[in-house]
């Protein structure tokens, strides 16, 4: 009686491979079903899905330090591939912080720091400065947007021979920038300057650090509702 016991368990024991066997072969047949669905997607599908992920790889890319979230409410597809665009242009920057982009009410906010990119006190730009609006006109092709130049000062006044003011001198920054644009061939229609001096601060001026963030130009990609709302009608009557 053991011995015939022995004998069962035994061959039971021979046969368990199969169980294994079955196992390897239920998930070799679902890995082929699986490639052979891959290889008959639809190709419209397929694009559509490849859009949408480099459109998700773009928004992760802009979660860095120097970037903010997209504002709730106002990401229209325009506001999406210009953000796009944007990214492609000037990642790198970004990803350095020597650029930040930031989205407000207003539509996505290029912020140019005086530090490096203007000499103090001149609206004339400088190698880097060059180098970045070289790079944001290429990205403003690829989008429709309306884009407003805002120039912005600290509280420290100024008076030199070409400028009497801030409010000059950021007027005279956001010229230049507009102008330099239309020289990478953004259409003038499109642009628009505007000079805040130390009126809009991001910042207390109550440090040296917080005077320099407040020292900018800032390139403001409109959203739809602020074209609408605050700039010109295109096809109004001159």
């Amino acid at each position: 009686m053991i011995r015939r016991r022995r004998r069962a368990i035994s061959a039971a024991s021979r046969e368990r491979w199969l169980l294994s066997y079955a196992d390897f072969i239920t998930l070799l047949f679902a890995l082929f079903a699986t490639l052979y669905a891959a290889s008959t997607v639809d190709a419209n599908k397929l694009s559509g899905v490849a859009e949408s992920l480099q459109q998700a790889f773009a928004e992760t890319a802009l979660k860095t330090p120097s970037v903010l979230p997209a504002h709730s409410g106002i990401v229209g597809p325009a506001n999406i591939a210009a953000r796009a665009a944007i990214v492609r242009e000037l990642g790198s920057d970004l990803a350095e912080h020597r650029l930040e982009l930031t989205e407000d009410h207003r539509g996505l906010v290029l912020s140019i720091p005086e530090a490096g990119s203007f000499p103090a006190g001149r609206a004339d730009m400088g190698a880097p400065a060059e180098r970045y609006m070289t790079r944001l006109a290429a990205a403003l092709q690829d989008v429709p947007n309306a884009v407003r130049v805002e120039g912005h000062t600290d509280d420290v006044p100024i008076r030199t021979e070409r400028y009497t003011s801030n409010w000059e001198l950021s007027t005279a920054r956001a010229t230049r920038v507009v102008e330099y644009l239309i020289g990478q061939g953004v259409t003038p229609d499109r642009l628009s300057a505007a000079g805040y001096s130390e009126f809009h601060p991001r910042m207390d001026n109550d440090s040296p650090e917080g005077r320099a963030r407040n020292r900018r130009v800032d390139v403001v990609i409109l959203n739809a509702e602020t074209r609408k709302s605050e700039e010109p009608s295109p096809e109004a009557p001159r």
